[in-house]
């Protein structure tokens, strides 16, 4: 790993070292024993000092690492994660699967994208009903073999959330996507097939119709049935 790491370019190399070690803390290789210092992270991975201070710096941002006094950096407890971080999202979604984490991130959905899909229902644009209606044709397309399911899902979901007109609920579309695709894979799996088109379009139909209140029924009865798929599962 080290001669791959020293060969990258500067922002590269603080990336990938940013991702091994995030992934490293999230996966609990440093339950047990200290985290490393610069020096020594440095030496492993053959890189510069520079670098490693970045990335030790974003940890830090993130909240999986804080610096005290006469102790160096140390990992911080993960109820400290900055869970709405994209990387933190992807580096949990990574480890060993948990049907919890899967459970606890729709019942957050559920309380964010119907009201996401009523304020688009008064708010949207013609474009933002383009983008809406683009997602659910490629839906359908997948059905058919012609699109790629995982993505058209996704786009969907984030063209409502910046549908919404709200920065708020727009900060949320990276952490959407990010969850969405271990998500969707999982309900996916247990259905047998791609999200219920039928389901999306009535979202989509609520919008463009300019009726919030169908608009946020329809999305929650959507999130709604994956939350009985995951329950239907079992085992947490």
């Amino acid at each position: 790993m080290a001669a791959r790491m020293s060969g990258m370019p500067g922002g590269n190399l603080t990336r990938a070292t940013l991702d091994t070690l995030g992934r490293a803390i999230v996966t609990g290789e440093y339950d047990e024993r200290p985290f490393p210092t610069e020096a020594e992270i440095g030496k492993a991975h053959g890189i510069s000092r520079s670098v490693t201070r970045e990335a030790v710096k974003m940890l830090t941002a993130k909240g999986l690492v804080s610096a005290r006094p006469r102790q160096g950096t140390v990992v911080r407890p993960a109820a400290a994660w900055n869970l709405f971080d994209p990387d933190v999202l992807h580096w949990l979604l990574d480890r060993k699967f948990s049907v919890d984490l899967l459970r606890q991130f729709n019942q957050l959905r559920v309380a964010i994208e119907p009201e996401a899909a009523a304020l688009a229902a008064v708010a949207a644009d013609d474009a933002d009903q383009a983008r809406i209606a683009d997602g659910l044709a490629r839906m359908a397309a997948a059905e058919r073999g012609e699109d790629d399911p995982l993505d058209a899902d996704i786009d969907f979901h984030v063209a409502i959330l910046l549908a919404a007109k709200n920065p708020f609920y727009a900060q949320f579309r990276e952490m959407v996507a990010t969850a969405l695709n271990t998500s969707i894979r999982f309900t996916n799996t247990i259905v047998g097939r791609s999200a219920s088109v039928e389901q999306h379009a009535a979202v989509a139909e609520a919008i463009a119709a300019r009726d919030p209140i169908a608009a946020r029924a329809a999305m929650r009865a959507l999130i709604g049935d994956v939350l009985d798929l995951i329950d239907a599962r079992g085992v947490a």
